[in-house]
């Protein structure tokens, strides 16, 4: 299904590779320490074990300590990133970070994670509503900065303390989320290697999202009390939508770059939850081994969860010079994107 021929909801924006080949040289991730199995989750909770492994496929997830914000996690995973790529933060042009978990309104969370890591000449830049695709924005978006010639080293984290936004009475969404951060390193690479092709979209929903604390409806005590400054989820609804869109959009962007969907070494898919991953396998007719999964141990981590499969190939060294991959995600909104790149 081509862009053109999808429904209306469903039409993309879809792009070639751009003018100046750029590629990942390094990536980092930090996890907290504390491990929180479904025993506690289904603690005082209308579930069971059982029942959260079997419809999420998660069996532990890990939150952020008392005094940990997302800023922190993200410098851990950023600083991991840099010193795996042999890069000074001094040579770190532009720092985007991707969270709906931000420290606070204001300031920036970037800006924060910036001057933490001593990168003073870097552009924050922050993605607050992309949810759980803002790591595919962010990857596009410093493919694009790293068009102009006087940037040379960009930085694209995606970080959140989900259990900090989550009711812990409320099966819906406990169940699936945890804390994390990821992030990778990109620069400009050799001529047929790095980002061949992305491709976004979106579909207005307000089917997940958290109600109060903007400008629609501010915060008040009465809004606390009755919970709406958690998020809230359709279950239902975010199946249906990402079990249509990313098929789609990974079909365009392959289309895109002109690689058959059978010659992708490896699909790095939001990690919703395991029975998502699968259908979506299934339905673009790749085996489900070319997915690496970390959704088992670390849940739902947002914008976090591509660099956490990104970083696990890249260390293990799976994702080989040449390679092929795919990284797709959709996010609460709905809105979502894909991007395909060949390893240099």
């Amino acid at each position: 299904m081509t862009a053109q021929q999808a429904p209306a909801a469903y039409r993309a924006l879809t792009a070639g590779a751009p003018a100046v080949p750029v590629g990942i040289v390094g990536s980092g991730l930090y996890v907290p320490e504390r491990v929180v199995g479904n025993s506690e989750i289904a603690d005082g909770l209308d579930t069971t074990e059982a029942w959260i492994e079997s419809r999420t496929g998660i069996l532990t997830r890990h939150f952020a300590a008392a005094t940990e914000s997302t800023s922190d996690m993200c410098l851990r995973a950023v600083h991991n990133a840099l010193e795996g790529a042999r890069i000074d933060p001094g040579e770190v042009d532009a720092v985007i970070v991707s969270t709906i978990t931000a420290d606070q309104p204001l300031p920036s969370t970037a800006a924060a994670v910036a001057e933490a890591l001593g990168a003073h000449a870097a552009w924050p830049i922050d993605l607050t509503q992309a949810a759980c695709a803002g790591g595919v924005h962010g990857l596009v978006l410093a493919a694009h900065l790293l068009q102009n010639p006087e940037i040379g080293t960009v930085v694209v984290a995606g970080a959140e303390t989900l259990s900090r936004i989550t009711d812990p009475a409320d099966r819906t969404t406990r169940v699936f989320f945890g804390d994390a951060a990821g992030a990778v390193v990109l620069r400009r690479t050799k001529p047929g290697s790095g980002l061949l092709a992305w491709d976004a979209g979106y579909k207005l929903s307000y089917r997940v999202g958290i109600t109060a604390g903007g400008s629609r409806r501010p915060l008040t005590p009465q809004r606390v009390a009755d919970g709406e400054h958690f998020l809230r989820m359709d279950g239902r609804a975010v199946w249906r939508e990402a079990t249509q869109a990313l098929p789609a959009s990974i079909r365009n962007v392959a289309r895109r770059a002109g690689v058959a969907l059978d010659d992708l070494d490896h699909v790095v898919l939001h990690q919703a939850n395991l029975n998502i991953i699968h259908e979506v396998m299934d339905q673009l007719g790749v085996p489900r081994g070319r997915a690496t999964t970390t959704v088992g141990d670390l849940g739902n981590t947002g914008s976090a969860t591509v660099f956490t499969v990104l970083h696990q190939l890249l260390t293990s060294g799976r994702l080989r010079p040449g390679d092929l991959a795919v990284v797709s995600a959709i996010g609460a909104g709905f809105v979502w994107g894909s991007v395909c790149l060949r390893h240099h």
